[in-house]
């Protein structure tokens, strides 16, 4: 986001200069980070996460802010059998971290007409705390075996992506666009987790041989099977796609160039094949 020349973004870090600022009439919109990974949370961070947000509702209230909350596909606790969860459904958890959470929808729906929320798949991206892929691929280097499920399917979501989809999405509302309500997005071909996992191992392994670099310690991909059966969390994405024109993007296009970059930073680019050198002179 912050490469767009249409969009001024600001970092707030803390909830309490974010509500100075809400009162100062400085933001048109306030995004707040995606919780993304709520299985490997603690219910304490869970509580943190929806205290803030509830601040910022009677914020944005005041103010008459637009609020963009982002939140894992995760709440929908089970998923479906089959099919995909549409955007009209409100999830039902059983675990109380997730009830926590459905209630903090239902007061944004309640208290603010200008609102956004967007439920998204699996987010990874280059860094931050809840990137994924950088943890994935250095256990992988470091040789470590990694488990992952092969009966859990979900749509892996690139978090460039939705950073490309809120921009559009706000720059249409500011427009004029009167489309509040929740949405999904997600990464095109659903996958299990352990091939989403595989498919790392795969293009880590093969980058690296590319940059004559060893491959031989890589960790392996193990698969492991959810004791209550197969679950399907994949999210309709149409509404998304019919208001705004987002389209959803290939997991695989954006994971090849992520590990790319990952392995630019830790190694350094590659050099251009001699044939290369000469034509460039």
């Amino acid at each position: 986001m912050e490469r767009r020349l249409d969009l001024e973004l600001s970092l707030v870090d803390e909830s309490r200069d974010a509500l100075e600022a809400l009162d100062s009439g400085q933001f048109d919109a306030l995004v707040l980070p995606p919780l993304a990974h709520l299985d490997a949370i603690s219910p304490e961070q869970v509580e943190a996460h929806a205290s803030r947000v509830e601040a910022m509702i009677a914020g944005c209230r005041v103010s008459g802010t637009i609020l963009v909350w982002c939140i894992s596909d995760q709440i929908y606790e089970h998923g479906y059998e089959e099919g995909a969860i549409e955007e009209g459904l409100i999830p039902r958890p059983e675990s109380a971290p997730r009830k926590r959470l459905v209630a903090v929808g239902d007061r944004i729906r309640a208290e603010l007409p200008r609102h956004l929320v967007v439920r998204v798949g699996p987010l990874f991206g280059s860094e931050g705390e809840e990137a994924w892929l950088p943890d994935l691929l250095e256990t992988l280097e470091a040789g470590r075996r990694v488990h992952a499920e092969q009966d859990l399917f979900v749509g892996p979501t690139p978090v460039e992506g939705l950073a490309r989809a809120l921009c559009g999405m706000l720059l249409q509302l500011d427009n004029g666009a009167e489309a509040w309500g929740a949405y999904h997005l997600a990464g095109i071909e659903p996958v299990s987790l352990f091939t989403f996992v595989a498919a790392v191992r795969t293009q880590l392994e093969q980058q690296l041989s590319a940059r004559g670099l060893p491959v031989d310690g890589l960790g392996e991909v193990e698969a492991v099977f959810r004791e209550g059966g197969m679950v399907r969390r994949v999210l309709n994405c149409r509404r998304m796609l019919g208001t705004f024109g987002v389209h959803q993007k290939p997991w695989r296009l954006e994971l090849e160039r992520l590990i790319e970059q990952w392995l630019d930073e830790r190694f350094g680019e590659p050099e251009a094949p001699a044939s290369m050198r000469g034509q460039q002179g």
